[in-house]
C-alpha cells in the first residue's frame, strides 16, 4: 500500500470563516465579534481570514464553565 493510497485526515490548525461556522456552529457575524473583541485568534493574511481553532476551542469551553452554559460574545 503506497502513501497515496492512505487517506490521513488533517485537522487545520487554522480554519476560514466558514469552516469556524461549521465547526463552533456561531454565524459568521458572532466570530467577527469575537475576533474584535480578541476574544478568539485571527490572522489576515492578504485578504485571507484565519481563525485559531485552538482559540475558539478553549473560547467554547470557557462558555460551558461560566453562567450554566451561558456565554456573551460581547
Amino acid at each position: 500500500m503506497s502513501e497515496d493510497d492512505e487517506k490521513i485526515a488533517i485537522a487545520p490548525a487554522w480554519l476560514n470563516y466558514k469552516q469556524a461556522e461549521a465547526y463552533a456552529n456561531l454565524s459568521r457575524t458572532t466570530l467577527w465579534q469575537l475576533i474584535n473583541s480578541r476574544k478568539i485568534k485571527a490572522a489576515r493574511i492578504g485578504r485571507a481570514v484565519r481563525i485559531e481553532r485552538a482559540s475558539l476551542q478553549v473560547f467554547m469551553e470557557q462558555c460551558t464553565d461560566e453562567l450554566g452554559g451561558w456565554c456573551s460574545d460581547r
